[in-house]
């Protein structure tokens, strides 16, 4: 498998644990030879961006914490959102604030400054209205708005 990146993600957010994604405003630069192929993208309120997470280090781990915090259950890692992957990709819907060029910029990007892009793809699906999700995993939401609330 080969992956070739298509541009990199420019904000600053560097190297560190981080909570606060939903406001960082970032740019997503897609190489020139790229730039054609976002046209019509601007007509899109959210993308989805796959990026590389360059910045991961040490073995991926079958079973955590979420957020590390042994206050939450002990699960799968693929049923958290943790950057600790077999293979280090990460997916995030954002907003698409504008398009000029070659340059997106977003919101809500939980991508570091450098983050290789592998892809862009816009967000076209309907809502849905029968999500499930864990016990856990509504009260971390709980927990981050009350720490976003501060």
């Amino acid at each position: 498998m080969n992956l070739k990146p298509i541009g990199y993600v420019s904000n600053r957010v560097g190297r560190r644990r981080y909570n606060g994604w939903r406001g960082v405003v970032s740019e997503i630069i897609i190489d020139t030879e790229y730039a054609e192929a976002l046209e019509g993208l601007e007509g899109f309120s959210h993308i989805y961006v796959l990026f590389y997470l360059h910045e991961i280090e040490g073995p991926f781990r079958k079973k955590i914490h979420p957020t590390g915090n042994p206050e939450y259950p002990l699960v799968g890692a693929f049923s958290t959102r943790t950057p600790n992957r077999p293979n280090p990709i990460g997916l995030t819907l954002c907003k698409l604030i504008s398009r000029k060029g070659n340059v997106l910029r977003v919101k809500g990007l939980d991508a570091y400054d450098g983050s290789p892009i592998i892809d862009v793809k816009p967000y076209s699906h309907p809502r849905v209205d029968d999500v499930r999700v864990p016990d856990w995993v509504l009260r971390l939401r709980r927990e981050m708005s009350n720490v976003r609330a501060r």
